[in-house]
Order: structure tokens, then sequence, then C-alpha cells
């Protein structure tokens, strides 16, 4: 059975969409995601590369947030607006806030016994926050500008479908797997066998996407100011399974060109297609066309050749689409515009 949200009309009323990542959410999934080996295709290549980079000290970060079960609430339940200010939040917990979710915890799975001393232990509490900094640093960081731009066009695509068909229409499609909307009855298929019956108490929902959650749903009820809801992004629901982060932007590679030269390796009109994806993420091919004053054929086209060059990304909701510029993409119009 699921779990059962429901729904008055106030509720309805005050749902919102998030427009950007939620650190802790993607924080808990990724950990989540290295301790599994589901999704080989999209996350295989980004689990290598991170299982490779970290350290042992790492453990001390999957003990409390396990493939399965709860992930403790003082590392869950903050409003940080990067990776590294929710760790400065979590370093910052009273002793108070710690106690009360770890005595939570403890009620629903067993916890390592050195979990139970970080109320009383600072420098415990520093070690283990040292290991969520060394997850975070080689998990979220390394593409954290793609996890930003792959929620931008995930609103994009929510807010039309909130302009045709409103607030139940968005429920009914943020993660058809998990999630079906019987009105007044959101039912959210959680990956622990949830079965229970919630009124939100005219709060609404804050349904937030996520990178690494790509499945299953994160439901947090004692968030401020609302409860949220963690879905998968638009492009993880595309039909074909595609890796995520397959080819990282590196340091040690050839120069990009610069920006000056940005239109004589692509073009002008491309570059100019390029630029107004990465000024406005999650534009559809019809806005771009607009922006750029061409064709919407022509910017179809385009679209499609920066797409097979990795420069960005393109989600589709049926028959909308939402483009964003890679970090590749990204990367190569911020280049400077002279060297040495």
């Amino acid at each position: 059975m699921p779990l059962r949200m429901h729904f008055t009309v106030e509720d309805l009323a005050r749902t919102r969409i998030a427009d950007r990542p939620a650190p802790c959410i993607e924080l808990g999934t990724a950990a989540r995601q290295l301790q599994e080996r589901t999704h080989p295709v999209r996350l295989g290549a980004w689990r290598h590369r991170t299982l490779s980079a970290l350290h042992p000290a790492s453990r001390m970060a999957f003990a409390l947030m396990p493939p399965r079960g709860r992930i403790t609430d003082f590392l869950s339940g903050t409003n940080a607006a990067t990776p590294a200010e929710l760790i400065e939040q979590i370093r910052s917990t009273p002793r108070s806030r710690l106690r009360t979710s770890l005595e939570g915890t403890a009620r629903h799975q067993p916890l390592p016994s050195w979990a139970h001393r970080l109320p009383e232990d600072p420098l415990l509490l520093r070690q283990l926050c040292d290991s969520l900094e060394h997850v975070a640093d080689h998990a979220l960081l390394p593409h954290w500008q793609e996890v930003q731009a792959m929620a931008a066009a995930d609103a994009a695509v929510r807010s039309r479908q909130l302009l045709g068909g409103g607030v139940e229409a968005v429920l009914a499609r943020i993660n058809p797997r998990r999630v079906r909307w019987r009105a007044p009855v959101l039912e959210i298929a959680m990956a622990s066998g949830l079965d229970a019956d919630v009124n939100l108490g005219g709060q609404g929902l804050l349904l937030q996407p996520s990178v690494f959650g790509v499945e299953a749903p994160v439901v947090d009820f004692d968030a401020v100011p609302q409860p949220v809801l963690s879905y998968p992004v638009a492009r993880l629901q595309e039909g074909a399974a595609t890796p995520l982060f397959a080819a990282l932007p590196s340091g040690d590679g050839p120069a990009v060109p610069a920006v000056d030269a940005v239109g004589s390796v692509l073009g002008h009109t491309r570059a100019a297609v390029l630029g107004t994806i990465a000024r406005h993420p999650g534009c559809s091919t019809q806005q771009l066309a607009a922006l750029v004053g061409i064709a919407k054929a022509s910017a179809s086209e385009h679209a499609t050749t920066l797409r097979n060059a990795g420069l960005i990304v393109t989600h589709r909701d049926r028959r909308t689409t939402a483009h964003v510029a890679t970090p590749t993409g990204i990367a190569l119009l911020n280049a400077p515009s002279a060297r040495p």
C-alpha cells in the first residue's frame, strides 16, 4: 500500500515547485546511490569515478546515510542553498537537535555505536562533517553546475504543465512510476513500503526536483515552511536511459576556444544559440527561435548540432522541450578572450 497525502483546496493553492536543487536531498541520495549498483547506465560512470576517489573516512557518512531506511534528520532537514552551506549548517547543529534526531532514528533502525556519542563529542561531530564534506567534494561539487541546470530545466517543464493544466497536471506527471494523483489524494509508493494517511493541513507541498533521486521519492514532513516531496528531474523520466555526467570538462585538457573565437568555431548563429540557451536555461525551441531571431526549424537544427557535440542537453515532455547548456558548453562561452 502507498503513502497517501490528502489535499484540500488550500493545499493545492499552496503547492509550489522548487526551481533549484536541494543540497541535503542531493547529498543524501548521492550517498545512497554510491552504496547501490542500480541504474548502471545512468550512474555507473559517475559511481566508479566517485568511489575511486573516496578515502575510507567516507564510511562515517555512509553509516548515517544507508541505502535503505532513514537518513538521520539533522543531516537532511536544512534549507542550505549550496553543498558547502549544508556542511556548515550540519557542523553547527545544536546538541539538543543532535540528540533528538539520533533518538528518533534509533527507534526505527540501528545506529553505529559511535553515533550515540555525537551530541557529547565535538571532535567526533567534526570528523563526521569532514567525512560528509569529503563525499560532497567528490560526488556533488564537480557536477553541481549541471545539477543546477537540470533543476532549472525541470522547473521550466513543470511551469508549462502548470499553465496548461494547473497543479493537478503537475502532480499527475512528476513521477509516474511512483506517484499517482487520485484527486484529492496523492499516492506515493515509498521505497520503505510505508503505508499511511497524511493530511497536509493547508500547508501545501514543495515539489523538489532531484538529480540523484533517480526513482524513489524522498518525503520530509517536518521541513519548513512546508512538507517536501522529491521527484526525478524531467531528464530522468525520458524514455532512453543516458549516462549522467558522462563528460566532465578537465583542466588538464586542451584549452577551449576563446569567447571571441566561438563564432568562428561554431558559426555565429550557432554561437548565438548556445549563448542564448546559457542565459535562458530551460527555454523551449520556440522561445529559443524568438530570442535569437531565427525560424523555429533553424533553432531546432542548431540545437540538435549543439546537443550532439555535448554542449547542451534537451529535456522533452510530450510536445515541449527545455534546452540547458552543459558544463562544457558554459566553459566554452566563459573561456578568456585572449591568452598569453
